[in-house]
């Protein structure tokens, strides 16, 4: 697996780290597949839901039985990538990045209390923002697979559970559609970060404006260990 202390020579053989664009690896590639294989499957759920919610758009698609199995298999597949990857000795460095999502600083709760007003101190790789964006995603994962499956096999539950799965799973459909949206968007916005999740590298620059904390922590030669935080 690469090492995220080492930095890519230029062509004079030497260290860019004089310059600020040294490369620091952000996310290996057991991460970037875990990232693009959710991703594809998320967005085929919500084509496939299009034609499933909406009956000007079923009608011009049609083929309602073959769209609500594709909606329904690729739905069920929905955790796979994120559990292979979490599963064996490879995702060591997924597993720790999970870790992250989880425990919130002092200055970042105050940040969320704030809406972003106050000041993080010294952003962690991962801003609030982006953790929120992690746990709805897993916590999303769980709840519509779960209720999916309450309506695709409803006869092994009572109405009371099938009536509330629906709501469920109608509102978080609307939920999703709007953070996935949003996270495009701000991707967009942020084409250092953006690259970072295709190749795997940020610059040190960028890590000193964006994540200071972590890059500390990588050159202090902590490597990926947690920051002192709060639970």
């Amino acid at each position: 697996m690469t090492d995220d202390r080492r930095s890519p020579p230029d062509a004079a053989g030497s260290s860019r780290a004089t310059t600020g664009l040294r490369h620091i690896l952000r996310f290996d590639r057991v991460e970037r597949t875990a990232h693009w294989a959710t991703a594809g499957l998320f967005i085929v759920l919500m084509v496939t839901a299009l034609p499933l919610y909406f009956v000007q758009v079923d009608r011009y698609i049609g083929r309602r039985v073959l769209v609500e199995n594709i909606h329904t298999w690729a739905g069920v597949a929905l955790p796979i990538p994120l559990l292979l990857s979490l599963a064996g000795p490879w995702g060591e460095r997924l597993r720790r990045d999970v870790r992250r999502f989880n425990l919130w600083t002092d200055a970042e709760v105050r940040w969320l209390w704030s809406l972003g007003r106050r000041s993080i101190g010294q952003p962690d790789k991962f801003n609030p923002g982006q953790k929120l964006n992690a746990l709805f995603t897993a916590g999303a994962i769980v709840v519509m697979l779960a209720t999916g499956s309450i309506l695709k096999w409803y006869r092994f539950f009572p109405l009371s559970w099938r009536t509330g799965a629906t709501f469920v799973h109608d509102v978080l459909a609307m939920a999703v559609f709007i953070v996935v949206l949003g996270h495009i968007l701000f991707a967009l916005t942020h084409r250092d970060a953006l690259r970072s999740i295709f190749r795997g590298w940020v610059t040190e620059s960028w890590a000193q404006r964006h994540a200071p904390g972590w890059l500390a922590q990588h050159e202090g030669g902590v490597g990926e260990q947690e920051p002192s935080v709060r639970t």
